[in-house]
């Protein structure tokens, strides 16, 4: 089926180069859909120490307000006036708005009064996060809100399907399903550094147990001291190291609680991928996630992960076959998987092997087709006249769209 190109806008509060997941969807989808064809034009904050966008028709840069507590986030502030000339002047055919701070509320509405069909997706719960730092009435309001908000687009595609039943059950409508993939050739066993491990002053045999992440307080990494303690306690004989890749507003707290890790900041790209690949055993203990891209990543470089079942870990690993996982919020069941892949040597061979092969196939193109036909789907319904509060018109993938 050929395919129309289309101009496509994408609202976010953050882009690549910043490190988080949802900059890594975007950039991803971004570059996926040129690929196919479409124009897309960016609309997101200037970072730090970036120059204006000069001639660049496709990208509309806009001031930026720093998050207390989160140096490097922000959320971005534009008047709707601004969208409504711009997008007068060359019109969208689609928006996708994937954060719903000031940017993307004067999206929505400038949008609205166009009659641009809008798809929104739901990349970080915020409501969750308040209701770690024990802000119930905030973690309320802002539920209130993010329901007010997609209810006003014509789908919100979520990353997990443990993300869209609790969704569902805090009355969101026209939920869609829209995992994520992984760059398998990036994070590749085959990056395993010995002279990077031995900085870490691990020999072959020794084992690199790795986190990769945010350094916040709502990423529950208190459990990372007890995990490690348990896994040296039973493991004696083994030489254990914990590595820590990321930065964020605990960094200071957890180098306290963990003097013998190794912190190596926030890393990207093949230096990312390479730290990856010489670990051995991941431990993702988040209770937060939408989905947590670096599960994908850490199965992609042929590392064990334990994590809770829920999210990305629930989705892509097969208890006992491809990594391990606990029930949600039980920190015994997380330490003991732990130990049980270190327990016999071909269990661990065994297990990142499977996790290689399985996360191998879960590539970008496929979830940027679904993608694409999220945003026809928008189109066809606004063609039609109909209101955002029916099932999308079903558009089969095809082809990469024509340019013109």
């Amino acid at each position: 089926m050929n395919t129309p190109a289309l101009r496509i806008t994408l609202v976010s509060e953050t882009f690549p180069p910043e490190i988080n997941g949802v900059a890594n969807t975007l950039g991803q989808l971004g570059d996926g859909l040129r690929q196919r064809g479409h124009q897309v034009e960016i609309v997101r904050p200037r970072q730090a120490g970036e120059l204006p966008a000069g001639d660049d028709q496709n990208l509309l840069l806009c001031r930026g307000w720093g998050l207390p507590g989160y140096p490097g986030l922000q959320w971005g502030e534009v008047s709707m006036h601004t969208l409504l000339r711009r997008w007068r002047r060359q019109r969208p055919d689609v928006l996708y708005i994937a954060t719903q701070g000031p940017l993307g509320l004067s999206a929505l509405r400038a949008a609205r009064r166009l009659g641009v069909p809008v798809v929104s997706g739901f990349h970080t719960n915020f409501p969750q996060y308040c209701g770690r730092y024990g802000l119930g009435l905030l973690a309320r309001l802002l539920t209130h809100y993010l329901r007010w908000f997609h209810r006003r687009t014509a789908a919100t595609l979520v990353p997990s399907a443990s993300q869209t039943l609790e969704l569902e059950r805090r009355g969101f409508e026209r939920l869609a399903l829209m995992a994520r993939g992984v760059d398998a050739c990036l994070f590749n066993p085959t990056r395993r550094s010995q002279p990077m491990r031995d900085t870490w002053e691990l020999g072959p045999e020794d084992i690199a147990v790795l986190h990769v992440g945010r350094l916040a307080a709502e990423k529950n990494l208190g459990l990372l001291r007890p995990c490690m303690d348990a896994l040296k306690k039973t493991y004696p004989h083994k030489r254990l190291r914990l590595i820590v890749v990321g930065d964020g507003p605990q960094r200071a707290a957890l180098e306290q609680q963990l003097p013998d890790a190794v912190f190596c900041g926030a890393q990207r790209g093949e230096s990312l991928a390479e730290h990856y690949a010489s670990g051995d055993l991941f431990l993702f203990p988040s209770l937060t996630e939408t989905f947590g891209n670096v599960v994908l990543e850490a199965m992609a470089s042929g590392l064990a992960v334990v994590a809770y079942d829920e999210a990305a870990a629930a989705q892509h690993i097969r208890q006992g076959h491809s990594g391990a996982l606990a029930m949600p919020g039980d920190q015994v069941a997380f330490i003991d998987a732990a130990c049980w892949l270190l327990e016999e040597s071909e269990t661990l061979r065994r297990v990142r092997l499977n996790a290689r092969q399985h996360a191998s196939r879960q590539g970008w193109p496929a979830i940027v087709e679904q993608f694409e036909t999220h945003l026809y789907n928008a189109c066809l319904l606004a063609r039609a006249g109909s209101e955002p509060a029916g099932t999308a018109l079903a558009v089969k993938p095809g082809s990469p769209a024509p340019r013109g």
